[in-house]
């Protein structure tokens, strides 16, 4: 029988570790549809506003539908899944749900999306993804996140945000 460890018995010992946690599975999630989608010809294609992703019907591949402004099919690809990590989850930075993007009602695009077999990607919101910005925000939120707890426990006392200077006595 495996016993936790004494100092993880209080669920709100490492808050800040979980959301750390979170934040790194979103940033991974985000980071992945960017770099899967640049396998395709979509993220190139002006035509293309939106791509379903069928991601629920086959284990070992996505099935990509791109559709255009008006709803209308504009091409299919598929992204093979030869490791898990692959996988494309829903990132909802990306989806069109969460970003707003408009529908035609009726449309090619939202009959897809009545079925609830996947998600849809905006291609505007997945174009203008900066991953580098991305990262750093990351970095800065994980950060964040591990210090509360390191501050709650005692571990940390003073920091300072920004570039220092190594000579300055006052930083800490």
């Amino acid at each position: 029988m495996i016993h936790p460890h004494p100092e993880a018995s209080d669920p709100e010992e490492f808050i800040g570790f979980n959301e750390a946690r979170r934040i790194m599975w979103c940033h991974e999630a985000r980071v992945r549809v960017y770099q899967r989608f640049e396998q395709t010809s979509f993220i190139g294609d002006a035509n293309v506003a939106a791509v379903h992703v069928d991601n629920t019907t086959r284990a070992d591949r996505a099935l990509l539908v791109a559709f255009d402004n008006f709803g209308r099919k504009a091409g299919v690809d598929t992204l093979y899944i030869d490791d898990p990590r692959q996988h494309l989850d829903i990132a909802p930075e990306f989806d069109h749900d969460f970003t707003g993007m408009d529908v035609v009602p009726d449309s090619q695009l939202d009959q897809v999306i009545s079925r609830e077999n996947g998600w849809v990607v905006n291609l505007r919101v997945l174009r203008e993804y900066d991953p580098l910005a991305d990262r750093r925000a990351t970095q800065r939120a994980l950060f964040l996140a591990h210090l509360q707890d390191m501050i709650r426990n005692g571990d940390v006392r003073g920091f300072l945000f920004g570039r220092g200077r190594s000579d300055d006595t006052d930083a800490a």
